[in-house]
């Protein structure tokens, strides 16, 4: 095994290990570690071309051939989900920043991490592979429509158009058509083909770098609203408990095979903290500071979740039979 297989693998743990650390370093230099809010888009935009440039693009006819498993994908993510996060959303006060974060967080389905998770869990990684071209498509299609009809104007008044455009453009649109650029040069010459085996290379290290920008810059707001993040912990807990429970129903109804039935549990617990944050730093002042705090606050308790999943959802939730 190579070493980036062996830092593939062994992943979550690196992200476990760094996000104490960075919450260390960001409570004794808090004044130091607030300098690194610059670097936050900077390390996002070179994270999300990574992650991008590793997501088949162009293999979307293998995703139509697994038709019952993306019935079932989008069933949970964009029916189900929807309508656990509403109701688990009824618990809490009505804060706009609040509830902003937490749609924000949980409507969007991970693209990148959930594979490793899957593939840790014993489910069919290649299924979630080839299903997220699909699955970054539609969530950010239907994002917009998810906070209308869960916010309306309230949505429309924290989120001004022009600054949520232009991190949209610097931080998913650029990274994105840079990725699919080097895709299609690696389909045409050896260079392109080795610079896309080097795009291999980012994800894992600078998720976890972001991981400690983030933390490290946001966590003495954290700290300081802690009262206010508690908030939406036990919303986080109950989602990681309920989403593998209903997922789990779902296959059962479309007799999805054990490693698809488990492929389909991690991506509804996993969520896309990540690719939302660019849209949360883009809010005005002071709330950009609660809502990107209380889309970290998710990261951490479902890393946490992760830990429990691989072991649970193989030995508890879908045995072999």
């Amino acid at each position: 095994m190579s070493f980036r297989e062996q830092l593939e693998k062994n992943q979550v743990w690196l992200y476990a290990c760094v996000l104490p650390f960075a919450a260390g370093i960001g409570l004794l230099w808090p004044n130091a570690t607030a300098n690194l809010d610059p670097f936050i888009s900077f390390v996002l935009a070179i994270l999300m071309y990574g992650m991008f440039a590793q997501i088949p693009f162009f293999r979307l006819r293998e995703a139509r051939s697994n038709r019952k498993f993306i019935y079932a994908l989008l069933i949970v993510n964009y029916i189900a989900v929807p309508i656990i996060v509403w109701g688990l959303t009824r618990f809490l006060p009505a804060d706009p920043a609040l509830l902003l974060g937490v749609f924000l967080v949980l409507l969007t389905p991970c693209i990148d991490y959930v594979i490793v998770f899957t593939h840790l869990g014993r489910g069919d990684a290649k299924l979630v592979l080839i299903s997220t071209p699909l699955l970054f498509v539609t969530q950010m299609l239907l994002l917009p429509f998810y906070l209308w009809a869960f916010m309306g104007k309230q949505a429309a008044e924290i989120m001004s158009v022009k600054p949520f455009l232009e991190a949209f453009i610097e931080l998913i649109v650029l990274p994105l058509l840079l990725a699919l650029l080097t895709q299609l040069w690696a389909k045409r010459q050896p260079l392109g083909t080795r610079i896309l085996d080097t795009t291999s290379w980012l994800p894992v290290p600078f998720m976890a770098l972001t991981l400690f920008v983030i933390v490290a810059s946001q966590i003495s707001k954290l700290y300081t609203s802690f009262e206010f993040i508690s908030r939406v912990i036990p919303i986080y807990a109950a989602y990681m408990v309920i989403a593998p429970v209903v997922a789990r129903i779902v296959s059962r109804l479309f007799r999805l095979e054990i490693g698809a039935g488990r492929a389909l549990i991690f991506s509804a617990g996993t969520r896309n903290s990540l690719a939302v944050l660019p849209f949360a730093l883009a809010l005005p002042e002071p709330i950009n500071g609660l809502v990107s705090a209380v889309i970290v606050t998710q990261t951490v308790i479902e890393l946490i979740g992760e830990l429990i999943y691989i072991r649970l959802v193989p030995n508890v939730l879908m045995k072999e039979t």
